[in-house]
């Protein structure tokens, strides 16, 4: 019996609370991962995980379990990547999440070089718009924008992204140009939507910080999306820069409001402070952290 294969099998189905999802996570079948569970408590001689038709739970031994497996995995896997660094080639896998938008376009961009540097090291991308627990799920690394709000994960901030205010000259043409934040408000404002507070948008003025209550026609949770829309003539967006710089620059959308803009919005690259960062992860967060700092995200284009 393979002990590690089924501790592995063990802490993913653990995290998971379900046999398929941890199966899933590892990259075997569910009859596998059941197998190599009933193994390990064959082999402990106990019973580690509650079996129901509809869930999984942790016994008490197997929780006191599952908190000394973690660490050892980590550590396991810490002296692979020391081996992998010292004989120069890294490998093996790094789980990470991104928001959809940037990680499909932007991210992919960035770590094209960093697969081609170290072919053997396999990614694997889990793209959601919503905070991934990454603890919960096996994770490695996340990619979040904004300012924190688990401050139990550690975050390493990558760079910082201009939030710029932009519509279509004959938006403009058609229902003129806003002088001051407060002239949105007879504007038709396209929301993203999964913002803290879509309808209100945060604007520096007299060297104070004010916001505006805006409102239109349009919501969405891709600021793609916003961005798109305001490029057709319907209204005014307000979106990170990089969704909209290809249209800024030859001339298809306008930037607005400039002297006025909210402080930029931090990207960051976060992980649990507990995991013991392999070779090949601390690798990938120096690789992020240079590419971000020398080349700031501009979107691929269509």
């Amino acid at each position: 019996m393979d002990i590690l294969q089924c501790m592995r099998a063990f802490t993913a189905v653990a995290g998971q609370s379900s046999f398929t999802g941890g199966a899933r996570q590892i990259g075997i079948s569910t009859k596998l991962a059941s197998k190599y569970v009933a193994r390990l408590e064959e082999h402990l001689g106990a019973q580690l995980l509650h079996r129901t038709t509809r869930s999984v739970t942790l016994t008490d031994t197997g929780q006191a379990y599952l908190e000394r497996c973690l660490p050892l995995l980590d550590q396991l896997d810490e002296l692979e990547g020391v081996i992998q660094e010292r004989q120069s080639e890294l490998g093996g896998l790094i789980r990470l999440t991104a928001p959809t938008g940037f990680g499909s376009r932007e991210l992919v961009q960035a770590l094209m070089p960093f697969q081609q540097a170290h072919p053997k090291v396999q990614i694997e991308m889990q793209l959601s718009d919503h905070h991934v627990p990454i603890v919960e799920e096996g994770i490695d690394l996340a990619i979040r924008f904004g300012q924190m709000q688990d401050s139990t994960l550690v975050a390493r901030r990558l760079c910082d992204m201009r939030r710029v205010v932009v519509a279509a000259p004959d938006y403009l043409a058609r229902h003129g140009t806003p002088a001051t934040p407060a002239a949105l408000a007879d504007h038709n404002c396209l929301l993203l939507q999964p913002s803290g507070q879509p309808d209100h948008w945060r604007f520096h003025e007299g060297g104070a910080t004010t916001e505006v209550a805006v409102g239109g026609s349009f919501r969405a949770n891709s600021p793609r999306a916003v961005g798109y829309m305001a490029l057709g003539g319907q209204g005014i967006a307000r979106c990170p820069y990089y969704t909209v710089q290809r249209f800024v620059e030859a001339g298809q959308l306008q930037l607005l409001l400039c002297a006025h803009e909210d402080a930029p919005l931090p990207l960051y690259v976060v992980y649990p402070p507990s995991r013991h960062l392999t070779a090949r992860i601390r690798a990938l967060i120096e690789h992020l952290a240079q590419w971000f700092r020398t080349a700031p995200p501009v979107s691929l284009g269509d």
